[in-house]
């Protein structure tokens, strides 16, 4: 039984291009998106971290 083409067979003519133009555009949102929410977790991290050392040991 012959199988069909892949999505990612050959990325030939207008709908490989637009491919390509998609794929670049989702990847360039995520760095962005990345980017903006790094600080936040880095942030949120240091509290935690203080929060636990300002609890002090816990003994169960």
């Amino acid at each position: 039984m012959p199988r069909g083409r892949g999505f990612y067979a050959s990325p030939r003519g207008a709908y490989g291009l637009l491919d390509l133009l998609l794929l670049i555009g989702i990847v360039y949102f995520l760095i962005k998106l990345f980017i903006a929410a790094a600080p936040y977790a880095l942030g949120l991290i240091a509290l935690l971290v203080l929060r636990e050392f300002l609890r002090g040991p816990r003994f169960w």
